[in-house]
């Protein structure tokens, strides 16, 4: 059992910076890797940035030179830091944790937080 709990989101005039923070409590040596995703009002949930299996970076292309994203494992915290920020970039924003369980059978299984708004004014 993993808990995700997002914090950091709010509302910036375009061209501003957020950073966003992700405290994952529970299980955290089943997690395999763990990623930002954003849901638009009428849109799909896409993914904005992940790290791989092997610990590389992947980005939408959407958000390329503008958002980092890191960890720290000591406190179990991931973030996004956003920068230069766009009206197109308004969501909701969901951390997400891609975890290996064992019981009932070995599968893996996505763990998600309940989102934080970010809105971006032009």
């Amino acid at each position: 059992q993993v808990q995700l709990v997002e914090s950091g989101g709010g509302l910036v005039q375009a061209g501003g910076s957020l950073r966003l923070s992700c405290a994952a409590s529970g299980s955290i040596s089943s997690i395999l890797n763990m990623g930002w995703y954003r849901q638009a009002p009428g849109k799909q949930r896409e993914v904005v940035a992940g790290f791989t299996s092997g610990d590389s970076t992947n980005y939408a292309d959407s958000v390329k030179g503008r958002f980092t994203i890191s960890r720290d494992t000591a406190k179990s915290t991931l973030y996004l830091q956003m920068n230069s920020l766009k009206p197109d970039d308004t969501a909701v924003y969901y951390c997400n944790a891609r975890s290996l369980r064992t019981t009932p059978s070995v599968r893996v299984y996505d763990y998600w937080g309940r989102g934080t708004q970010v809105t971006v004014s032009s």
